[in-house]
């Protein structure tokens, strides 16, 4: 009877690492066709062989020196708006997270629910009465127009309270016995110990602001200001289209998030499920 569970456990377990292969294989397969296709000349992009005949690694040169491409400033535009968005969001997510988690004060708990409810609200809605402030703020067409509007997310609030509140309590009174300002509890005691949540926040706010497009396309009017997903249009009209050279760009593009998530992935699951905890 013991022989027979194992050998249907072992088949369980073989049928499980099929069906996740072939899902990893069906996630992998867009990305091999982007890496292949920038290594083809135009006339082999729409055929149906998926190797190029020979490698044409000057495409990746050529984005960078295709007349009307300014890649390397929209390079540097991401990664500037992006850094800039997940080090404020960071932030104020903590400080306001530590409010609502570690301190009590009158309505505090009615007022996480009001900011919660925020969540509710399709970012598309925003756009309207965030660029009228932008305008009212003479921010219009510049970085801080980009990051300001950003720089708060109650998403990330309420993945740093979750965090926090399985912080044992006791740290906090150990901590004001020992005379600490609420500043110190929070910057020496609980930001160090929230580490997984913050690390975690940092790569959904990177990715998400580095990869945003509709905002930045509302904002920016520059050229010279845009980001790489605005500056990606200008492949399909700077020079005609031009697919093989577009997936060149766009397979550089993803470099920093794979060095971000790579970096950091080690946090991110406890992140995410200490995070989601009820507290």
């Amino acid at each position: 009877m013991l022989k027979l569970y194992t050998i249907k456990k072992s088949l369980a377990l073989l049928l499980l690492n099929l069906v996740l292969a072939i899902v990893a294989c069906a996630l992998v397969l867009p990305f091999s066709w982007m890496l292949l296709t920038s290594l083809k000349r135009l006339e082999e992009v729409g055929l149906n062989d998926w190797l190029p005949e020979i490698a044409q690694w000057d495409n990746y040169r050529s984005v960078f020196t295709l007349k009307g491409i300014q890649f390397s400033r929209w390079y540097w535009n991401s990664i500037f708006v992006a850094a800039w968005v997940t080090f404020l969001q960071v932030f104020t997510s903590s400080l306001a997270a530590f409010s609502f988690a570690r301190l009590k004060w009158r309505g505090r708990d009615t007022i996480f629910l009001m900011y919660l409810a925020t969540m509710m609200l399709p970012g598309l809605v925003m756009i309207i009465p965030n660029f009228q402030n932008m305008i009212r703020l003479h921010l219009v067409n510049s970085y801080a127009g980009l990051i300001l509007p950003a720089a708060f997310s109650a998403f990330g609030t309420f993945l740093m309270r979750q965090f926090m509140m399985n912080i044992p309590q006791s740290l906090d009174e150990a901590a004001e016995i020992d005379g600490a300002t609420k500043w110190q509890l929070y910057w020496n005691v609980i930001m160090p110990l929230a580490r997984p949540a913050l690390v975690t926040l940092s790569i959904f706010s990177f990715m998400g602001n580095y990869n945003s497009m509709f905002w930045p396309l509302v904002m920016m009017k520059d050229p010279h200001k845009y980001t790489l997903p605005i500056g990606m249009l200008a492949f399909e009209s700077a020079q005609g289209q031009q697919t093989n050279l577009l997936m060149a760009a766009v397979a550089m593009s993803v470099i920093p998030m794979i060095i971000v998530f790579v970096c950091m992935q080690k946090h991110l699951v406890k992140g995410i499920m200490l995070g989601g905890v009820k507290g």
